[in-house]
């Protein structure tokens, strides 16, 4: 049986709430990952709350598992979110095409759409951000710091600003480097941060918004990942968009 058979997607071991977006003929899919879902286990106790709940190798970035005939399947992660963002992420049912799709990422020839929801409104409508950031592994946690030498751009437009109980506003972000957390750290330099961002934002008001809300995710959310790509001497397109949360528009 082929891998790509409807069975193959239609039984895979996915974690609550994990709902598939799109796939194609060659294998490449793309699911949409709820807020609190890992990307994938780093060990074996993290496999309930992974993308797939299975076995994941981190040398291969390969998820696999058996299936009810007994026969061995993979899939292997082409991206990754933190398991407090929610959206878009990648796979391929192939060790072939994973490693095809990579070197197109190393060519920086993906296009990936954030919105957030950050307090307060920013200065201006639309701009392109430019910053030199660090980031450093402290005791085995990321950290992005905006002194340092790795250059970070993102282009960044205002969809609507809401003034209720809290002042907040959902913003479009168009990241053009791939910097571990730029977007949150690119945000709390402007000072509008990501709400619910318990590194980098407002500790204070994320508290507050918490208490009223009842509400402490981060509102940060992958919207929609395209590229066209070579594979077996044809090119294709793909494009995934994973809905926006309801509770980035609700009214607070």
């Amino acid at each position: 049986m082929s891998v790509l058979s409807t069975d193959f997607w239609s039984t895979l071991p996915l974690a609550t709430g994990v709902q598939l977006l799109a796939r194609d003929a060659n294998g490449l899919a793309a699911f949409d990952k709820p807020f609190g879902v890992l990307s994938h286990p780093n060990s074996s106790q993290d496999e309930p709350r992974s993308l797939l709940t299975c076995r994941y190798d981190k040398e291969t970035q390969c998820f696999s598992w058996k299936a009810a005939d007994g026969s061995d399947r993979q899939l292997w992660l082409l991206n990754r979110l933190d398991s407090a963002t929610s959206g878009v992420i990648l796979t391929a049912a192939s060790e072939k095409l994973a490693i095809a799709i990579r070197e197109h990422y190393l060519k920086k020839q993906v296009t990936k759409i954030y919105q957030a929801l950050v307090f307060g409104k920013p200065h201006k409508d639309s701009e392109s951000w430019y910053d030199q950031l660090a980031v450093k592994n402290i005791r085995g946690q990321l950290r992005t710091s905006l002194i340092g030498n790795v250059p970070a751009e993102t282009r960044y437009r205002l969809i609507k600003h809401t003034q209720r109980n809290f002042s907040t506003s959902l913003i479009r972000l168009e990241p053009l480097t791939g910097r571990s957390h730029q977007l949150r750290v690119q945000c709390a330099k402007r000072h509008s941060p990501i709400i619910g961002d318990q590194t980098y934002g407002d500790f204070a008001r994320n508290r507050s918004f918490a208490k009223a809300t009842k509400n402490k995710r981060l509102f940060l959310h992958s919207l929609e990942t395209s590229f066209t790509y070579e594979f077996a001497g044809r090119t294709c397109a793909f494009k995934a968009t994973a809905p926006l949360p309801a509770d980035f528009t609700a009214t607070y």
